[in-house]
């Protein structure tokens, strides 16, 4: 299997080296999981672009964000979701499985959730709720105490929050995310 690259080569052997796991999907794989981004795969959409179900040749079901080419995401962004996604590993935070980069095709391969966004849930009972507040808090703890970053989001709300077949939440698209240092925490408070 090949690595994840980022853009250039010198950038490719500096992001494969600090993020070995990262695996990169050829554009062929991609296209076929999601049957040429079929519509009918079409998950959502936004201003970053669009993500489509897919299902990769050895039966994994995924999600693939493709970055649009004219996306209020650029290039920059890009490559900060998947940097910071590669070193997050947390229950509450989608899991990122590659990434795809050909020509102007920049993808993100992520774990699917087959429950969508919690923006699409009206009607939750109240246990419910409280699982899912929760989750969120244990996913923001993690990010701004618990992990080897502290990183800020940036961009939480209800349609970057998916949840997995048993309605865990884990939070999504980390563009806007930044790691910040302890200093600039006390910095900021002080």
């Amino acid at each position: 299997m090949m690595l994840c690259s980022i853009d250039c080569e010198a950038e490719e052997h500096e992001e494969t080296q600090r993020h070995p796991e990262l695996q990169f999907f050829d554009l062929d794989t991609i296209i076929a999981a999601t049957d040429h981004f079929s519509r009918v795969n079409e998950l959502g959409h936004g201003g970053f672009g669009s993500v489509y179900k897919g299902q990769l040749p050895n039966e994994q079901k995924v999600a693939v964000k493709r970055l649009s080419k004219t996306s209020r995401q650029g290039i920059e962004e890009f490559k900060n979701e998947v940097a910071l996604i590669a070193r997050l590993q947390y229950r509450n935070l989608v899991k990122l499985l590659g990434c795809c980069i050909k020509g102007e095709e920049r993808m993100l391969v992520l774990e699917y959730m087959p429950n969508k966004s919690l923006d699409s849930f009206s009607f939750l009972d109240w246990e419910k709720r409280f699982e899912i507040i929760n989750g969120i808090a244990r996913g923001i703890l993690y990010l701004h105490q618990d992990s080897r970053l502290r990183i800020i989001h940036r961009d939480l709300k209800t349609s970057n929050i998916l949840l997995d077949a048993e309605m865990n939440p884990k939070i999504s698209d980390f563009g806007m995310a930044r790691i910040f240092h302890g200093h600039q925490l006390q910095e900021k408070t002080s």
